[in-house]
This record gives structure tokens, sequence and C-alpha cells, in this order.
């Protein structure tokens, strides 16, 4: 099959990150070096040299570009210091700017000063609408719903998850059919689906299997609980349980079961979940905006605006819950509480309605070039 050329690619990848990458002679050092890469999966030096002939469809349908976690090792041991690992994580916002048919995630990657304006806007918009329905403050016991309805939020969240899903969908369908491209399997084969999704659902997300063993097994290693797999890890699982946490509350008011600002122990199952996963949220978060303020190592030693404010965000996102708890559990109600919930409000709308555009996509665009590659033809059975 005939492959087209595109000798601006390289040029075009550069404007999402530090990309100096010509200066690279393919002597393989990078590869070589990589814990992760393997006699079929080699990589950096393959998506170098995918990007310097031109060649954006191989690249857009590579697994290895979604393999590498950006440990940096590639970057240190470099002999014409080409940053292979930077080079790494611009591909992967090239990807996810190719993937977004709206156009969006480009301009949020490549310009900053179109960054933080839309960011400033946004919040402005949602901070104006929802203050546009707030009601009372009680002084008499902390109502948090009778300041923003309840039922407000809820529609909000709906309507914002449908437009998520709908854009979020085609950016997967795109890119799946991209990677799809290369596999090449006997017609009628019976896949190993349910084993596939076990490796990369639980193995490689979840668990962080490979980052954990591979990429971080020196001996020198920081403690565990200062490792880069266990704060990347600690940003995913306080995120998905927080979000796990408002589903089951949701669905217990749809229910009947209770309803949505009933008050609960702070040992309540639910309540309890809720905190742990924001403590989770909130340590990962401070220290990976702390190792890249102070660039401790080369994977934090370039960060672009995106970096920033999805960090930021999802750190802001974590502080102000864990503040509106501590407002619900004081003795007496304050002031602040009401204003902390919407500005609570405010920055989880800008999180997920970026979710799509921001470097929370590569978190589903991984998942689905993992899985996808991880199909593998089960053994026929015998007539």
């Amino acid at each position: 099959m005939a492959l087209r050329l595109d000798p601006a690619l390289l040029n075009e990848i550069k404007k999402y990150g530090d990309v100096h990458v010509e200066d690279c002679f393919s002597c393989g050092n990078c590869t070589a070096i990589c814990p992760l890469s393997t006699e079929n999966d080699n990589f950096p030096r393959r998506m170098i040299r995918y990007a310097q002939l031109g060649l954006e469809e191989p690249l857009l349908s590579s697994k290895e570009l979604w393999m590498c976690y950006y440990c940096g090792e590639c970057t240190e041991t470099c002999p014409r210091q080409a940053d292979p690992g930077e080079y790494m994580a611009a591909a992967r916002r090239y990807a996810i700017a190719k993937y977004d048919r709206l156009g969006l995630a480009k301009l949020l990657y490549t310009s900053p000063i179109f960054n933080v304006l839309f960011l400033v806007v946004l919040a402005v918009i949602f901070g104006l609408f929802l203050f546009s329905y707030h009601g009372a403050m009680p002084d008499d016991n902390l109502n948090l719903f009778a300041f923003i309805p309840s039922p407000l939020i809820h529609n909000l969240g709906i309507i914002a998850g449908v437009i998520i899903a709908v854009i979020a969908l085609s950016g997967m369908v795109t890119m799946t059919i991209d990677v799809s491209k290369t596999l090449d399997f006997p017609k009628g084969s019976r896949l190993n689906w349910w084993q596939s999704l076990w490796e990369t659902g639980w193995k490689e997300v979840l668990t962080q299997k490979r980052y954990r063993q591979d990429c971080e097994a020196d001996a020198d290693s920081p403690p565990w609980y200062f490792q880069k797999w266990f704060l990347h890890g600690s940003v995913m699982w306080g995120f998905m349980g927080l979000f796990v946490v408002t589903a089951v509350n949701y669905l217990l008011e749809l229910l009947h079961i209770k309803e949505t600002g009933t008050y609960m122990s702070i040992w309540h199952p639910i309540r309890l979940s809720g905190i742990i996963a924001g403590l989770f949220l909130i340590y990962g978060t401070t220290l990976l905006i702390i190792k890249r303020f102070q660039k401790q190592d080369e994977a934090f030693a370039h960060s672009t605006p995106s970096d920033w404010s999805f960090l930021i965000l999802m750190w802001l996102s974590g502080m102000t819950g864990f503040a509106l708890d501590v407002a619900v559990y004081l003795p007496r109600p304050h002031d602040w509480g009401y204003w902390m919930l919407l500005a609570h409000l405010i920055v989880i709308g800008e999180l997920l309605l970026l979710a799509p555009f921001t470097k929370f996509a590569h978190a589903v665009y991984r998942a689905i070039a993992l899985y996808v590659f991880a199909l593998k033809p089960l053994p026929q059975k015998a007539e």
C-alpha cells in the first residue's frame, strides 16, 4: 500500500513541544535503553523516523506512541541530546489534536495565550451562569443546594456529559480505525476480547504494572510513594474514585434512596470513599506540580501551558472538593462554604468539557491503543 509523505510533519509536531529530533542520527540508543521497548515494539527510534520521513499515517496508527510513559531515560542517555522523550510527548499531543475534529485541541496545545484566555473566559461564563440561578445562603445550617439548586447541577452535568461523549466518541472511533489498520488477522478469527480487557484495563491502566515494574525498577529509585508511577496512578485513581462516588450518589437519588445534600457521617462508605479518593488526587497533583516546577528530572524538564492548566485544574478540583467536606462538618455554617461550591462547580465544569481536548484524553487513547494491540486470535477449536 502506498504511503503519502508529508514533508511538513516534523515541523508541525514541533509546535506541540520542545522537539529537536533533527539532531538524531538513528543510533538506536534510545530504543536499546527503553525498558518498555521489545523486538516487536521498538521505540522511540521508529517514531522519530516516521516524523523525519513525513510518515503521518504509520505514526498515528502505532501503539508504540502510547506505550511510552515518558520516564526520561532515553533523553538522559541520548548521545546527541535529541530529547526523544519530549518528542514522544509532543507526538502524542499532535495525535490528540488530529483526532479532534473541532480543532480546539490544537489551539489549546499550540497557543499559550489562547489556552489561558479560553480557560478564563470559560470560567467566567460558567460562574455567571450558575450564579444567575443562585438562591439563599442559610446561616442556621449549611444548605449548599439552597444556594445552587441540585437539579440545575444534575441537568447541566447530563447535558455536558452528552456533549463530551459525542465529541470523545468521534475521536475514539477515528483513533480505533487508525490503530486497527495494522492488524491482519485471518478471516473468521476468534479474538481474546476478555483477556485483552484484563491485560489492558487491570494490569496496564489501573495497576500501572509496566510503569511500576519496568520504568522505575532501578535500585536508586525514590521510595514508592514518591515514584512517578504512583503519582500518576494517584491522580487517576483519585479522579476515577470521585467520579464513581458522584455517580453512585446520583443513582441513589434517582432510586429515591437518598436525596442530594442529605447529611452523611464522615464514616459513611460513600463519604469516606470520596474523601480517600480526593486525598489521592490532591497528593498526586501536588507532588507532580512541585516536580514540574523544580524540574526534578528529565520527565519534568519540559512543561507546556496545557500541562500546567491540566494539573492546576485537577489540583483545584481536589482542593475545592476537600474544602467543601471541611465546611460540611464544621460545627456552624460559614458563607465561604457556598462560594467554595460555586468555585468547585466551575473547575469541574472546565475539566469535563475540556476532557476530549487536553491531556485528559491521553488516558483514553492510551487504553484504546493498548487494548487493540493486545487482541490476538484464539486457538482454533478442534473439529
